[in-house]
């Protein structure tokens, strides 16, 4: 059957895509508009043409494997349709509902005209997979909205409500019954002779455009795009588009996308889409378990994680209650979170009735027993086991025998919190990151109770909340903390060698962190990171390094005390000599020599360890999947999403290097650094992590 349907409706042919779930622009969508067309313009009794979308959506964008799989360039591609569509002498009409996105939008501005639905969405996402729009997505877009918006939107994908859309001249009316509507639409512009307008000949916003904007906007990408090649390339078009040649412009907008689409980073991106989406399987979970309903929340804790937390769920309209037991601490958490919204709404990202139905959807409260009715109470408070299992004892005494119970503890043992209840089966990790009203990562943690119903719930209260959810083993540190022991403290290994601060964190930024290991010590705290430290136990042919301990007792705890390992006016970082003194102190004690060390072995030693003990985790089964690091590690910990994540990078680079590396580092660092067997035998084997699946 044709993904097309084709009807009239009068003199009007109505071409209507239905290609479940998203009514994707895959062949056989592409192939039923192209017949669609050419019988919509050989009919003479058809005057105009209404193009709309089945279930509620328009064209949610291109079927990413045929991207990959370079099916997307099979006849006819979106081009072939596009000049189909510019050459009919028929008006044609979009009618969006639901959303229009990536080549679904880019149909819509190849329309003569387009009507949306007022709850619509448009947008050009393709960024976000290391792309740019192919299908002259950059070109139509400035040439209807300007230079300006288009920047703005297609180097960050967002979605343009359509209200928005029709002011920036994107879209021509708003309706409320939007095909029938686009119908009338159609016929009349038909009935009037009205000339067919291209939005590939559009010029009004373009004409004159000031070279500086593409400059300004260039140094404003800087940090957030550093190392990218997408968000560059689309700049380059949108400039082309108001400097070029129309014919000129459209052609380097292809070369372009060619470029984006052959590039390591759009492999890498595509990798990280789809490990998001296989993150949310849960192979051993019944099919028929149902995750019970949260109407309700509760937070323990109005510190700044509990009162983050909260956020969440007033931002996905669920009331929530947030406990402290004495009115100053509530008070105080409480005006957090009223100053985070009011500075959104400074900020222009938030709307002030936003704001005030999402705190009126907080409830302060000082008692234990006002959480009766709550389904899920996640408990936020210090980090120490004595004082989560006296909490998990109140809420088991207090709490609905059907509701869950979660921690948020970021690597201490679930299972022992678990047990001290009568419920060990409701209890679950939830593991937010800070800040937690930011951070898109939920790391869940199963005990070795948790019933099937509890884990479906809380895999279930990610996508509620909008967070990336992923599900872990419980062991010290989960996924996320239990790997960044190695690379946080391998970081400390290299300066007592003759590493800098400033090295380290320059060869990490330059692979694509926002901020490097020392940078990342200093802004969270060292006085955090060293009590930390203190808690954890090694094996003895182990060791820390005692830099940390010593930057902490010299009072350098970082951002918040102006010294850490740099010096800081304000946020801005300022190597200090004092630091190295320190630091090459703590190699004099240790006997060590100080000697230049290349920036490639500090890459390595830093990441291969990182990969090391995610392989661990993965053949332990702490992790379901490879791409569940990867998942964890984009989301939660700033690895750049265009290497794809630890592990997928690893796979890329080979697996051999990381088993040479942790070959020579095991001897002096101990046995935990000793290559993972399972990598040992994917590098000997020439084999990469999907063939865990086969071998299963």
């Amino acid at each position: 059957m044709s993904a097309v349907k084709y009807r009239l409706d009068g003199n009007v042919a109505v071409l209507e895509i239905d290609n479940p779930p998203v009514n994707a622009t895959s062949i056989s969508v592409r192939e039923g508009l192209a017949e669609a067309l050419k019988e919509a313009g050989a009919d003479p009794a058809v005057d105009a043409l209404v193009l709309t979308g089945s279930n509620g959506v328009f064209l949610a964008g291109a079927d990413i494997k045929e991207i990959s799989s370079g099916l997307s360039n099979k006849f006819p591609m979106l081009r072939d349709l596009q000049s189909q569509m510019e050459a009919l002498p028929k008006p044609i009409v979009a009618a969006i509902q639901g959303v229009a996105l990536g080549g679904g939008f880019e149909i819509a501005l190849t329309c003569h005209w387009r009507v949306a639905a007022k709850s619509a969405q448009v947008g050009l996402p393709e960024v976000k997979l290391g792309l740019l729009p192919g299908a002259g997505g950059t070109q139509r877009f400035t040439r209807l909205a300007g230079p300006e918006a288009a920047l703005d939107a297609i180097t960050s994908g967002a979605q343009i409500p359509a209200t928005r859309a029709l002011e920036l001249g994107l879209i021509d009316a708003l309706a409320d019954d939007v095909v029938a509507e686009a119908i009338v639409f159609a016929r009349q512009a038909a009935a009037d002779q009205r000339p067919l307008r291209l939005a590939s000949n559009v010029t009004e916003k373009i004409t004159g455009a000031d070279p500086a904007v593409f400059a300004a906007f260039r140094k404003k990408l800087e940090s957030k795009a550093r190392g990218q090649l997408a968000p560059w390339r689309i700049i380059d078009c949108i400039e082309a588009a108001c400097t070029r040649p129309k014919d000129e412009a459209f052609q380097l907008e292809r070369d372009w996308y060619n470029e984006c689409r052959n590039s390591a980073q759009r492999k890498a991106l595509v990798h990280g889409f789809f490990a998001e989406r296989e993150a949310r399987k849960i192979p051993d979970l019944p099919t028929d378990t149902q995750p019970l309903p949260v109407r309700r929340a509760a937070i323990i804790g109005a510190g700044t994680m509990g009162g983050g937390i909260a956020m969440n769920f007033a931002n996905a309209g669920i009331p929530v209650q947030l406990l402290e037991l004495t009115q100053e601490a509530l008070d105080r958490g409480l005006g957090l979170i009223k100053r985070n919204y009011a500075a959104s709404v400074t900020r222009g990202s938030l709307t002030q009735a936003a704001m005030d139905r999402a705190l009126s959807l907080v409830q302060g409260v000082t008692e234990y027993e006002a959480l009766a009715a709550a389904d899920i109470v996640i408990e936020a408070v210090f980090e120490d086991m004595k004082v989560k299992k006296d909490v998990f004892t109140r809420l088991d005494a207090v709490c609905a025998p059907q509701a869950i119970l979660a921690t948020n503890t970021s690597s201490l043992d679930i299972d022992a919190i678990a047990e001290i209840t009568s419920r060990p089966q409701n209890v679950i990790g939830t593991h937010f990151f800070s800040p937690a009203n930011v951070m898109k990562l939920l790391e869940n943690v199963r005990s070795r109770h948790s019933s099937a119903r509890t884990i479906a719930t809380a895999m279930s209260l990610g996508k509620q909340l909008g967070k990336v959810a992923v599900l872990a083993g419980n062991c010290d540190g989960f996924i996320g903390n239990r790997m960044l022991q190695f690379y946080s403290g391998e970081a400390e290994f290299l300066l007592e060698e003759g590493a800098t601060p400033e090295q380290i964190d320059t060869v990490m930024e330059g692979f694509g962190f926002a901020m490097g290991p020392l940078a990342v010590r200093d802004l969270a705290g060292n006085d955090v990171g060293y009590l930390i430290r203190k808690s954890r136990r090694i094996p003895d042919d182990e060791r820390f390094s005692p830099i940390l301990q010593r930057v902490f007792e010299a009072g350098r705890l970082g951002q918040k005390s102006g010294r850490g390992f740099y010096r800081y006016e304000g946020r801005t970082r300022i190597p200090d000599p004092e630091i190295m003194t320190l630091i090459e102190g703590v190699s004099r004690d240790l006997g060590i020599t100080r000697r230049e060390i290349p920036d490639d072995e500090i890459l390595n030693r830093l990441l291969h360890p990182l990969v090391n003990e995610g392989a661990k985790i993965v053949a332990e089964g702490i992790a379901i999947r490879a791409s569940d690091v990867d998942v964890v590690y984009v989301n939660g910990y700033g690895f750049p999403a265009y290497k794809g994540g630890p592990m997928f990078w690893a796979q890329e680079i080979g697996f051999e290097k990381v088993v040479e590396t942790m070959r020579k580092l095991a001897p002096t660092h101990g046995q935990r650094w000793r290559p993972a067997p399972l990598l040992e035998r994917l590098a000997s084997g020439g084999q990469g992590w999907s063939d865990l699946k086969k071998t299963a």
